[in-house]
């Protein structure tokens, strides 16, 4: 009977969520939302549990890798797609998709870990030399894609001409394929607290590290699908209260960013801030620097178009938390008072998409 409830678990609930994924592109019932939304929730606990045996097994950083990356790709799978089912409508998408992850990201996800972290422990240490390079890229990488088109003058408006797109692309890729053989090559120790080292890996074994990435993968596509399909509801509801359509980038990028969100806070409640740091700003490098090159390869090749640069008035919020995090990595130590401001920062960026 237990093996039955495993097996269940394990293989069950992935296939009823890709049914349930079916079933509601031939039907809008309430109640079919709901399951949708029922095993979205399981499929992202299921992720999070492979990817935590994952990590167990290749060690830190290397683990938190697998997680951003495996989430980045289905990412560009839907950015992709919406891209070429209409080209007008979804130039922008995304821009906007992009840019809602990284704020998510640097100023939600961060926000939440550190304040839980300080709430329980107190002063959390992490490395900084890490955290640096970490922000280094990412500071580059996001002014490259989100910023400077918007200053050329080959052509108007927030985009680059195709050279400039190409050269960008491969740049962003550089840049990101640097930063993970630094991360976890040449300076590994950067992003492991000194006392972690001893306890770098765990006994897993092969079948069940194999069983782990394709279990990871599998859930990993149901929560995209499943997120994919009530965004239409989501539309509905959001144009029913008269809120901005630009939300729905919002909801769909928190939804799919969900599995690391999770393993993010788990590792706090463990008193290990590092990994979350890791989690958390390995998410953002990967969605800059795998998505934005993917989308640049596809526009080129299709010719549709492909806006980049975010408005003022995001550009100097997203200015002020890269400064804010840059000023609060100095220390090596996370505080309260560090949470509340980047929580702050993500609702300030929430308001200026409904009122801007």
């Amino acid at each position: 009977m237990k093996n039955m409830i495993q097996i269940l678990k394990t293989y069950g609930f992935p296939i009823a969520g890709l049914i349930v994924f079916y079933v509601v592109h031939h039907s809008t019932h309430p109640i079919l939302l709901g399951a949708a939304v029922i095993f979205l929730i399981v499929a992202i606990l299921q992720a999070v549990e492979y990817a935590e045996v994952i990590a167990h097994k290749v060690g830190e950083p290397f683990g938190t890798v697998i997680l951003a990356i495996a989430v980045t790709l289905i990412e560009v799978s839907i950015i992709a797609t919406l891209m070429l089912s209409n080209s007008e409508e979804n130039s922008s998408v995304a821009r906007d998709t992009v840019f809602a992850a990284v704020m998510i990201i640097v100023n939600a996800m961060i926000g939440i870990i550190t304040l839980v972290g300080s709430l329980k422990f107190g002063e959390q240490s992490f490395s900084v030399k890490g955290i640096s390079a970490s922000l280094t890229v990412l500071i580059v990488i996001s002014s490259l894609t989100l910023i400077l088109p918007n200053f050329t003058l080959s052509v108007s408006g927030p985009f680059y001409n195709t050279k400039q797109l190409l050269f960008v692309a491969i740049s962003t890729l550089i840049l990101y394929g640097a930063f993970l053989f630094i991360q976890n090559f040449r300076h590994k120790e950067f992003f492991i607290l000194e006392e972690e080292l001893q306890e770098e890996t765990h006994e897993v074994n092969n079948n069940t590290f194999v069983k782990s990435i394709i279990l990871l993968l599998i859930n990993l596509v149901v929560v995209v699908l499943l997120a994919e399909s009530i965004a239409p509801w989501i539309d509905q509801a959001l144009i029913s209260i008269g809120a901005p359509i630009q939300l729905t980038g919002v909801v769909i990028a928190g939804l799919i960013l969900l599995p690391e969100g999770i393993s993010a806070l788990a590792a706090t409640n463990k008193n290990n801030v590092q990994k979350s740091f890791n989690l958390a700003l390995g998410s953002a490098l990967a969605t800059l620097g795998l998505t934005i090159p993917t989308l640049a390869f596809v526009s080129i090749a299709t010719g549709l178009p492909l806006t980049l640069g975010i408005t003022n008035e995001f550009i100097v919020l997203y200015v002020l938390s890269l400064l804010v995090m840059t000023l609060n990595v100095i220390s090596g130590k996370s505080s309260i008072l560090q949470g509340i401001v980047h929580i702050v920062l993500f609702f300030t960026y929430l308001l200026l998409i409904i009122v801007p």
